[in-house]
């Protein structure tokens, strides 16, 4: 039962992932800073990829997945309002930080002795690496600006 409440976590975090790069990308757009939104954008499609793997393997295991961002998206809308205030630094901090999280939290979930093998073989070739590939864009981007 515990794998079931690791990947419905780590389902969360996504769906709170995809529902903030969509409002950055959003935002940029409204900016016309297209350069930044090509970059990002990518990076929204791997997080709403691994929603649909995520919700997947929750299928799997005869669970209904959830569509709710839970408490981390109520918190990444108040900070991403207060963010669209500040510009495009803070908001390219916040999806940093995002990653940085998400990264550790597939780190944790990889500590599950229960977690189904062909999960665990998910995390460590394709959403993990995402992540850390996410951080090095994200920080050559911030180093762009």
């Amino acid at each position: 039962m515990s794998s079931i409440k690791t990947i419905a976590n780590l389902l969360r975090d996504e769906l709170s992932a995809t529902e903030t790069y969509q409002q950055v990308l959003d935002k940029l757009r409204e900016d016309a800073s297209l350069g930044e939104a090509e970059v990002l954008y990518p990076i929204y499609e791997n997080h709403k990829e691994a929603v649909s793997c995520l919700q997947s393997q929750i299928l799997e295991l005869g669970v209904t997945p959830s569509k709710d961002t839970g408490v981390w998206g109520a918190w990444t809308k108040i900070v991403l309002g207060s963010a669209n205030l500040l510009g495009k630094q803070t908001a390219l901090m916040i999806l940093q930080e995002g990653e940085k999280t998400g990264s550790v939290d597939y780190e944790q979930a990889l500590l599950d002795k229960e977690l189904p093998l062909d999960f665990r073989a998910l995390i460590e070739t394709k959403l993990l690496p995402n992540q850390h590939s996410h951080i090095r864009i994200l920080e050559h981007l911030w180093n762009s600006l």
